[in-house]
């Protein structure tokens, strides 16, 4: 969330980028920049009616020692009706600084100056892209065809139990998918990250700290009679462990692996079909919290890293840059990854990694102190590392040969078998 002064300090840069994101923000920052110099005004009346009141409340104790009880009860009517003056400047400005948080909330993060403009991902920029794309074959089958064959995901069970998008995971299948957690996991905690296991469901606060509340596209599962959210990611609890914290010794870097729940409303066709669009799936976090003058440098770190798993798993990627109408309303930048599917013939992405910078840690009044030992904001970065649903298809699609289906190398010793045959 955007603050007032950031807003009054960078006004014509913020509207200039803004518009990046399709947001017209100009007619919003000035009702903000008049609505708060209108709160100042009402601060400076009620500091000056307190001011009144302590003084007049000296008076009244002489006065009335004095044995002027006229005049003593002159002041100590004048002292009520300053009182009932201040609450009704308090009363107005509590609603002004309700309008101002509720004009705040609408106005999305503002996008780093690198973001290309576009409405659509055909504007996105791509960074690193395979050197060779693998060859395609209309006799490769689909991962659904495969899971079936090999009895690994029963869809049909699961669309019994719970509804689409809700895959049953079967013998060795759910032993390649938890492979697939250990692995992203170990790999982590390797580069440094500390594992959690959070809670998946959170409440009204922790979703409005990561700007996932209020959920503008209706995404969240929402647990009406206990007020609680089904996560779409672990990054909603892990960055929320540091909510109203101020932090030290930055980075601090988290992973965490999670079930994902995500209503995906208005998924349809055959682009959903399979692992392509799910209700629930599994997904392994990363999460860093940095200094501002440091986070484009950890991004980058981050999005080295995702590459280095896609690499071990021997997938063919690339790396986009997201214009301003792919990118999503917390983020300032966003670099996506793909893996491409070789029997449906297109990219399928399986991580986002991003920068928020301030935006989430004023949410969250997540802070460090810098030199001068003055309270500053973090920035916080998320990434995906990875979900699970389209790399595994991948890795179906792609090590599919007539005798079976290959495990990649680097599962192997988390599977405790080099081949689904």
């Amino acid at each position: 969330m955007l603050t007032i002064n950031n807003i009054k300090e960078n006004k014509n840069q913020y509207v200039k980028l803004l518009k990046i994101k399709k947001f017209d923000a100009e007619h919003l920052f000035d009702k903000l920049i008049d609505l708060d110099d209108q709160r100042k005004v009402i601060q400076k009346s009620k500091e000056d009616l307190q001011s009144q009141s302590k003084k007049i409340s000296e008076k009244i104790g002489s006065i009335y020692k004095s044995g002027n009880i006229d005049k003593a009860e002159f002041f100590k009517n004048e002292s009520i009706n300053i009182k009932e003056k201040t609450k009704k400047l308090q009363k107005k400005s509590l609603s002004i600084e309700k309008e101002i948080f509720d004009i705040l909330i609408q106005i999305p993060n503002v996008p780093h100056n690198s973001v290309p403009f576009g409405d659509s991902d055909k504007e996105n920029v791509i960074i690193k892209d395979v050197a060779q794309m693998p060859e395609t074959s209309e006799n490769l089958k689909a991962h659904w065809d495969l899971a079936k064959i090999y009895n690994l995901i029963d869809f049909e069970i699961g669309n019994k139990i719970a509804g689409t998008g809700f895959p049953l995971y079967v013998n060795k299948g759910a032993k390649l998918q938890r492979a697939l957690i250990s692995y992203f996991i170990d790999k982590n905690i390797e580069a440094g990250y500390t594992e959690y296991l959070p809670p998946y469901l959170v409440n009204e606060e922790s979703a409005f700290g990561t700007g996932n509340f209020p959920d503008k596209e209706g995404q969240m599962y929402h647990v009406n009679k206990d007020d609680l959210f089904l996560i779409p990611t672990a990054e909603v609890p892990i960055t929320n462990i540091f909510r109203n914290k101020i932090v030290k010794n930055l980075p601090i870097k988290c992973t965490a692996y999670s079930p994902c729940f995500r209503r995906e409303a208005g998924s349809y066709g055959k682009n959903v079909r399979g692992l392509n669009r799910l209700h629930q799936f599994e997904k392994v976090e990363i999460v860093q919290i940095q200094y501002p003058e440091k986070s484009y440098e950890t991004l980058h770190e981050m999005v080295n890293h995702v590459s280095s798993i896609l690499d071990d798993l021997k997938l063919p990627y690339r790396v986009i840059q997201l214009c301003g109408g792919d990118l999503s309303f917390t983020s300032a930048l966003t670099y996506d990854f793909e893996v491409f599917s070789v029997a449906q013939n297109k990219w399928l992405e399986v991580s986002s990694v991003s920068n928020f910078e301030a935006y989430q840690s004023n949410r969250l009044k997540l802070r460090y102190k810098d030199i001068n030992e003055k309270n500053k904001l973090c920035h916080t970065l998320n990434g995906s590392a990875l979900a699970l649903p389209r790399v595994y298809a991948a890795i179906l699609e792609i090590n599919q040969t007539k005798n079976g289906i290959k495990v990649p190398k680097v599962l192997q010793k988390y599977t405790g078998f080099d081949m689904i045959s």
